[in-house]
């Protein structure tokens, strides 16, 4: 998270944390980061901050996610720990851990015409992958495979990998820019 938080900074952005209901209080976008998105969940549900994040979400706040919280932002999750949830909002079906284990983290430069050139440079750490996108959805960056890597729709944006560790600034841009297009 504190790779975002320095990104944002950067960038202009006030940021703040959230660890509470509360905290959401007066925020205008959010970010959910990578790390274990089972855990993130547990974490959103001892908290009591699932329902109210799924509301804000539903509602049009914008949201940035990055690996884990891809997961967490994607309507259905394949190879999810039992009982795992998401907060949903993206629809699309993603698969957890998609490229193997830590040892198999790699990275890559991505061609992505919403960006422009030249190409992102990401990190891909036990990244997820969606296996499926509805008509909703806007994909903005897939693997030759075929495997989509990034998307968005509506106020969501979401990506496998982690453009905050490679110093790329144009996603956490466009964030910023949708947060300011709600204003």
């Amino acid at each position: 998270m504190r790779e975002h938080e320095l990104m944002l900074g950067s960038l202009g952005a006030h940021v703040v944390r959230v660890r509470r209901v509360e905290d959401l209080d007066g925020i205008d976008g959010l970010v959910l980061p990578g790390g274990e998105s089972s855990t993130i969940d547990k974490l959103a549900r001892a908290f009591a901050l699932r329902e109210p994040l799924i509301a804000r979400i539903r509602a049009g706040l914008p949201v940035f996610g990055t690996c884990a919280g891809m997961i967490l932002l994607a309507d259905r999750i394949i190879d999810g720990i039992e009982g795992q949830q998401t907060l949903g909002g993206l629809d699309v079906t993603v698969r957890r851990n998609a490229f193997g284990r830590q040892s198999e983290s790699f990275e890559a430069d991505l061609d992505i015409a919403a960006l422009g050139r030249p190409p992102v440079r990401v990190a891909f750490i036990r990244a997820p992958a969606i296996e499926e996108a509805g008509a909703a959805v806007s994909v903005l960056a897939a693997l030759p495979d075929g495997r989509i890597v990034a998307a968005e729709q509506g106020a969501i944006l979401a990506t496998a990998f982690h453009p905050e560790q490679t110093g790329e600034t144009r996603f956490h841009e466009r964030f910023l820019d949708r947060i300011a297009q709600r204003s």
